[in-house]
């Protein structure tokens, strides 16, 4: 297996912490990203940095210098960057009007805009060796759009939306893009959903106000039957990392439990999306 040169985002917790073990372990050369490794973060930075093959950098995913300073380097070092997993991410609970625009810019500055800035910094080293694969880690709220979840929701649809445009353009110059939907895992980000910073509007709502902690409720009756294993995701991106260029799926459902409700919707737009692309002269992309 050829060693890869491997930038994970959001590494201090969740999906991130297990990817950066799971591939570092492999042999991989793994540059994990984080925030705040001098305060907050400086008791897992300090773990993470002593695994063997990682090299923990503090990068704010909001700042273009600093996203720029990681970029360069990671290639100053290696030469090139041959994966970037777009991991890191925030979540927003309640009612859709309680949301400022404000948290909306928040939410999208996290979740589309830093891993469009990574993408497009990684990009010009993957072109020039015409071989590399940007996993972008979506949801499953990145196909439908639930209540008490639409500003998330909404910033994962535009993250699969530049994924799947990039996935057919990039393709035929030896880069692959791939998503990953998760379900719902017990992580610390499901620990810590952001509320709107506007609660006033919330009693207008109360015609429904018990709908949240039914959903609350189907969610931890989930995390007690299906179990569901944050590990799996981690196993997803090495899964894509070990296939083959040019064979890597667009999408990957990881999800135990409702996940197969997901990947039929994700068949059945599959198929209206090559009628698409045909209809406007791209049918020659989808091979």
């Amino acid at each position: 297996m050829n060693k890869k040169v491997v930038l994970i985002t959001g590494t201090n917790s969740g999906f991130g912490w297990l990817t950066a073990n799971s591939v570092a372990a492999l042999g991989h050369k793994v540059y994990a990203t984080m925030r705040d490794t001098a305060g907050k973060n400086a008791d897992k930075a300090k773990a993470l940095a002593q695994v063997a093959n990682v090299t923990v950098l503090d990068v704010t995913l909001t700042d273009e210098t600093s996203v720029k300073n990681a970029i360069d380097t990671v290639i100053a070092t290696e030469g090139t960057i041959d994966v970037l997993v777009n991991n890191a991410g925030i979540s927003m609970f309640g009612v859709a009007e309680s949301a400022t625009p404000a948290d909306v810019q928040r939410m999208f500055d996290v979740n589309v805009i830093a891993p469009w800035r990574l993408m497009k910094l990684a990009l010009p080293a993957m072109r020039k060796q015409s071989e590399g694969l940007i996993i972008n880690v979506s949801s499953g709220w990145g196909r439908f759009s639930a209540p008490f979840s639409a500003v998330y929701a909404a910033s994962k649809f535009a993250l699969e939306g530049l994924s799947e445009g990039l996935h057919y353009e990039l393709r035929p110059l030896g880069v692959d893009v791939a998503i990953i939907q998760p379900g719902a895992f017990p992580t610390e980000m499901s620990q810590k959903l952001q509320l709107g910073s506007d609660p006033s509007v919330v009693e207008d709502y109360k015609a429904i106000a018990e709908f949240p902690d039914k959903m609350f409720s189907a969610i931890g009756q989930i995390f007690e039957t299906a179990k569901p294993n944050p590990q799996d995701v981690a196993d997803a991106v090495i899964n894509l990392i070990n296939l083959p260029k040019g064979q890597r799926p667009l999408r990957t459902v990881v999800d135990s439990s409702t996940g197969e409700i997901v990947e039929r919707a994700n068949e059945a737009v599959n198929v209206e999306y090559a009628k698409v692309l045909a209809a406007f002269g791209l049918k020659d992309l989808l091979t």
